[in-house]
This record gives structure tokens, C-alpha cells and sequence, in this order.
């Protein structure tokens, strides 16, 4: 009888463990100075789609939205807003095409540009959003809507990456479609639920 009711504890702890383990982002990294880390005011860059181009309009909306709904920054410049200042300041959209080339093919955020960068536009953190999934698939004959997004944190003052992380979701539909941009943004909202602030 007692290694009955054992082995009947013993299966839901792993399960409620299973359960927990699954609801956390598929990757996240924190910088050891993030801790300390408390910007103001956060400027959301324009997003890389690659091949993806429809998910440009709906994420480079939903992330700054969602960002503001959280009430963390005294100011969040949204994509169209630091567009337009970019279009309008040719020292700008020359330090914004040097940093984002080094970014990208580097990998490294220096901290020069993104110095100077940070006092022109007046933000404290920049955020980088990434779509890396954005499609419909069929698998075993079943239908599946999949969408994937990473993100990076930046503090211009030090250029440092003070956090990066990807989740992906994925669902399951019949006849008609799902909603890409709604399986988007539970995306985005578990990402900023597990950004620093």
C-alpha cells in the first residue's frame, strides 16, 4: 500500500515538474551586470524578417505596444517613430547602418556607435527583434501555424548584450488558418515577461 501511494506521488511531482519546466522560453541569456540594469527609455529597432517579410508590420506593432502596456519605461520610441528620425538625420542613418552591419555580421555591439547613437535618439537600452519562424506547415498531415522570435537587449552606454533570448510557439489548426499575429504576440509577451527592467 505505501509504495502504491509513493509511486502515485512519485508521478505527480514529475509531472507538475514536467509542467513547469515547459513554460519558460525556449533560450534566454542574462548578463551578469543586468542585474543592475534599470533603463528609462527604450527604443525597439527596426525588425529583421529575412524571408518573413509579412511578420514585419504585425511584430514591429505588437513589441512596442507590449512594451508599453507594462508600464516599465518612462518612454518607448515604437519602430515608425525611430524610422522617421533616422530618415531625417543623415548622421544618424550613417551610425545606425555601421552599428546594425557590425551587430549582424560580428556580432559585436560597439559601444562607440552605439554611444552616439543613444544621445541622438534619447534612449537608454536598445531592443532587437529577430522573426526567425513565420509560417504555415503541414507535417503528418496535420496543419500547424509556427512562429519564432528572438530578441536582444542592448545598453548603448557600454554596448554590452545585457540579454538575449528566442521562444517559439506552434499550433495545431483544421480548416481555417490561425491568426499568425496573435500566436505572435503570446510570443512577445512571454519574452518581455522575462525581460529586465
Amino acid at each position: 500500500m505505501k509504495i502504491g501511494k509513493f509511486c502515485i506521488w512519485f508521478v505527480l511531482i514529475i509531472s507538475v515538474l514536467l509542467v513547469v519546466a515547459c513554460g519558460g522560453l525556449r533560450f534566454s541569456q542574462l548578463d551578469t551586470d543586468a542585474t543592475d540594469y534599470h533603463p528609462r527609455k527604450v527604443a525597439v529597432f527596426p525588425v529583421s524578417v529575412g524571408s518573413y517579410e509579412e511578420a514585419r508590420n504585425p511584430v514591429e506593432k505588437i513589441v512596442p505596444a507590449e512594451l508599453a502596456a507594462k508600464k516599465w519605461f518612462t518612454s518607448v520610441i515604437d519602430t515608425a517613430s525611430l524610422n522617421s528620425q533616422i530618415q531625417s538625420n543623415d548622421e544618424l542613418r550613417q551610425l545606425v547602418t555601421d552599428y546594425i552591419s557590425k551587430l549582424n555580421t560580428l556580432n559585436y555591439s560597439d559601444p562607440e556607435l552605439s554611444g552616439k547613437i543613444s544621445q541622438l535618439i534619447d534612449a537608454d537600452a536598445f531592443l532587437f527583434v529577430t522573426v526567425e519562424e513565420w509560417r504555415y506547415t503541414v507535417e503528418k498531415e496535420k496543419n500547424y501555424a509556427n512562429a519564432s522570435i528572438g530578441v536582444k537587449l542592448i545598453d548603448p552606454a557600454t554596448g554590452k548584450i545585457m540579454w538575449r533570448a528566442a521562444h517559439n510557439k506552434r499550433e495545431r489548426y483544421m480548416l481555417v488558418k490561425s491568426d499568425m499575429s496573435r500566436i505572435a504576440r503570446s510570443v512577445i509577451i512571454d519574452l518581455i515577461n522575462k525581460m529586465p527592467h
